[in-house]
């Protein structure tokens, strides 16, 4: 049982991160439809602009509380994420509340903070908004997937991206959920989180090799390599055991940290129109935070 400060800080830290990875999947969810579906549009709008709330809620009791190695991490923003959300709102037409980031930005971390009754009920509320929001929010996904899987739907999303986003809501439901019950979702269950991780990068390499211009040969090829060497720790993490996980565990970082690298070449070439592709700036912003949020966890499953 995690006692009153670690709940505030992990409950912050969790929102920090997540709640602006969920406002994105519903900005990208709204880029993807047809005008036909307009209402679904609406419905991507609506989550995306509750997210920024939360986000919004999160970055204003965070101030002093959080830790330096999380915010230092570039799991919640990155260099390129303001310049991102701009590019990306003029590309779009849909807006992006870049306040938000911008306060972000302003963040310090604290030390062993004091964290009063009305901070750990302010927290314990924002946990509740958050269950009901991602409740919807995944609700909304199981039902965009099932439409395009019976080919009721068409959007610009792959059925496997629908998929992708549907497992972090998903997650992120779960460790709001252990957070109310007390659980330090720091050090639970390391081998589940390197095998859900892992996942995630060797889709984000699918993606990525699915996006870029087929003229882009040499990143194609890199980014298929990538998604083989995922699918291979995978494998890896799938047969772990006590005597061979920290080995893997530092195979899986030296790895996650060469797709960082490319990931973050190629947000620079997106951003400044050196790479063709139809991947919008704050997509390969986010596929980045999401391996700086791993290389984290792996740094501390290291060190336990």
């Amino acid at each position: 049982m995690i006692n009153d400060q670690r709940y505030v800080i992990l409950s912050l830290e969790l929102h920090l991160f997540f709640s602006r990875i969920m406002k994105e999947h519903s900005f990208f969810l709204e880029a993807g439809f047809t005008p036909k579906d307009s209402s679904l549009a609406n419905e991507a709008e609506y989550y995306k602009n509750e997210f920024e709330k939360l986000l919004s809620y999160a970055v204003s009791a965070s101030n002093g509380i959080i830790r330096s190695s999380v915010l230092n991490s570039g799991e919640f923003i990155t260099d390129f994420t303001l310049g991102a959300e701009i590019k990306t709102q003029n590309f779009t037409g849909i807006d992006l509340n870049q306040n938000i980031t911008k306060m972000e930005s302003e963040l310090h971390s604290g030390s062993n903070p004091k964290v009063s009754s009305n901070r750990v009920n302010y927290v314990s509320k924002l946990n509740v908004n958050a269950q009901r929001l991602l409740e919807g929010l995944i609700n909304f996904k199981q039902k965009i997937l099932n439409g395009i899987l019976s080919c009721n739907l068409f959007t610009v999303n792959y059925p496997l991206l629908i998929e992708h986003i549907l497992r972090e809501a998903k997650l992120y439901l779960s460790l709001v959920n252990d957070l109310e019950n007390r659980v330090d979702i720091d050090t639970k269950d390391i081998r589940g989180t390197e095998l859900f991780w892992d996942q995630i990068m060797m889709e984000h390499s699918q993606f990525i090799r699915g996006l870029l211009d087929p003229t882009e040969e040499d990143l194609i090829d890199t980014a298929d390599e990538f998604a083989h060497e995922f699918k291979d720790l995978i494998e890896e993490a799938q047969a772990i055991t006590d005597a061979t996980i920290n080995s893997i565990t530092t195979e899986t970082l030296d790895k996650t940290i060469q797709l960082k690298n490319f990931k973050q070449a190629g947000t620079e070439g997106i951003s400044s129109c050196k790479i063709r592709s139809i991947i919008l700036p704050l997509l390969a912003d986010h596929v980045l935070r999401e391996s700086n949020h791993y290389i984290r966890l792996l740094e501390t499953y290291k060190y336990m």
